[in-house]
């Protein structure tokens, strides 16, 4: 049995009160290890430490800061290989995808490295004469971050990068189901020039660590990724302190193909955002809004591709879909498929488990055919390798199905047309939009959002990360000169 891996609570690596078993999805009988569970009193500690080693890291000078954070990113990159392919073996993602998602983490700290070089404040005279004004941002203080299982290392270090950046503690809650890669990413920053306890890795359950975390007066600020439900609980408790709360959360995206379409490029385009990273992203193109003029031959095309991904073992060479990533999610998707098919939706080809020569949480890629939006499989967020075609007669219908949820993260439209194309740019309520695109794929140095149900809070990522983790200081100043 392997050594249990701990928590990082008030600056030193701690058993806690209870272990958690972790598993490969891909093969049950890999055993990846054992994680410490923290204790409510080792939060309680690690808060209250946090709050004095803030006050120290935000008085280092800048090029210090971006030194840490340029060396946790440079890490990360190096090992990609190694950091990636234990992503792939907790999460179920194939290997490329874990360790492109591991690099692309080294990119965020990078990135938020020369960001330390770079916040400048603004200056302006006072309508009283004699007086000058200094506008700047401060760091809010500490910040829980609760990341999710999808994106266990990109997602927590696109939060915890711009937090430690702009000079906050951080106390990070990620999710139960894959500690390995928070483990690896907290060793990497805890050796760091920082003081102790300004970084925290405190494992355990959203009822007990996650509830207490967002219920601390401790916390000034709170950014986290997850489902709707879980958002609004944690807004609910947020408020009772005042605390700053950054949400993203889940969504239904629409990917819109139009009779001027290239065909190939729309059927890649939907395979690569239904059923890549298993169809487990904020991101997916879980409804295809598909013109009839094209719909035939597309859902010909689409069919054939989705029948030929081959799913299989995470680090297996040729893998394109792997498992989901736990019994719970494979029930739900599952269940989604009985559902569907209970609505009137025809289920053109997989939604059912696989039997593979591992035993693991397999499920083929599964497409609904003759689905209408008002359909509960075009409402929820399904989170699995499942997607539904929509039939529309125009562009005027299918603009009007993209928009037709109660959420807003991504969407996307496959046309030739520029006038389609800015169109839709402009009228599609989304937060991020794509033209002949996947629906999923963002760019860490520019906003990341929704609207709707799918985000609360300001954006993420990019510059727009400090309105987030800092807060607005104006000054007024006087030369003593008598006015």
């Amino acid at each position: 049995m392997s050594e249990t891996k701990l928590n990082l609570i008030a600056g030193n690596w701690t058993a806690g009160e209870s272990e958690s078993e972790n598993r490969n999805p891909s093969d049950l009988s890999d055993m990846i290890g054992m994680f410490a569970q923290a204790s409510t009193h080792q939060l309680e500690e690690t808060l209250s430490q946090a709050q004095v080693a803030q006050a120290e890291w935000a008085a280092y000078g800048i090029e210090r800061k971006q030194s840490v954070l340029m060396n946790i990113g440079n890490e990360m990159m190096a090992r990609a290989e190694e950091l990636g392919t234990l992503l792939s073996r907790e999460e179920g993602k194939p290997l490329a995808e874990g360790k492109g998602e591991v690099f692309r983490a080294g990119q965020f700290f990078t990135y938020y490295a020369a960001e330390c070089l770079r916040q400048l404040g603004e200056n302006a005279d006072s309508v009283r004469a004699g007086v000058e004004i200094d506008v700047r941002r401060e760091a809010v203080g500490v910040v829980a971050i609760i990341s999710p299982w999808n994106f266990p290392t990109a997602t927590a270090s696109w939060k915890i990068a711009p937090a430690l950046c702009y000079g906050n503690a951080v106390v990070w809650k990620p999710a139960n189901i894959t500690p390995a890669s928070a483990v690896a990413l907290a060793e990497i920053i805890a050796k760091q020039d920082i003081p102790k306890g300004l970084f925290s890795l405190v494992m355990g359950s959203g009822r007990s660590i996650g509830q207490q975390l967002v219920e601390s007066p401790k916390v000034n600020a709170i950014s986290f990724t997850g489902s709707l439900p879980v958002g609004k609980g944690i807004a609910t408790a947020a408020i009772q302190n005042l605390t700053k709360v950054q949400m993203e959360m889940g969504s239904k995206n629409a990917l819109a193909v139009m009779d001027d379409a290239d065909l190939d490029l729309a059927v890649m385009l939907a395979l690569g955002g239904a059923f890549g990273s298993t169809g487990q992203k904020c991101t997916a193109s879980s409804r295809l809004v598909v013109h009839s003029a094209v719909h035939d031959s597309f859902v010909e095309k689409l069919v054939a591709g989705t029948k030929a991904m081959k799913v299989g073992h995470a680090l297996e060479v040729g893998t394109q879909m792997g498992p989901v990533v736990s019994q719970q999610q494979l029930d739900e998707n599952l269940a989604y498929v009985d559902l569907g098919l209970s609505e009137g939706a025809e289920l053109a080809c997989g939604g059912a488990r696989l039997d593979m020569p591992h035993d693991g949480f397999y499920m083929s890629p599964g497409v609904f055919l003759n689905t209408t939006n008002d359909m509960r499989i075009n409402r929820e967020e399904m989170f699995a390798p499942l997607t539904s075609v929509i039939k529309v007669g125009s562009y005027d219908e299918a603009l009007s199905v993209v928009n037709d949820t109660n959420f807003g993260l991504t969407s996307g439209i496959v046309t030739q047309s520029l006038a389609r194309s800015t169109h839709f740019r402009r009228n599609a309520r989304t937060g991020v939009v794509t033209v002949n695109l996947p629906t999923a794929g963002t760019d860490y140095h520019v906003p990341f959002g929704g609207r709707g149900d799918s985000s609360y809070g300001p954006r993420e990522q990019g510059k727009s990360a400090a309105e987030f983790y800092t807060t607005v200081k104006t000054a007024y100043i006087s030369a003593g000169i008598p006015v």
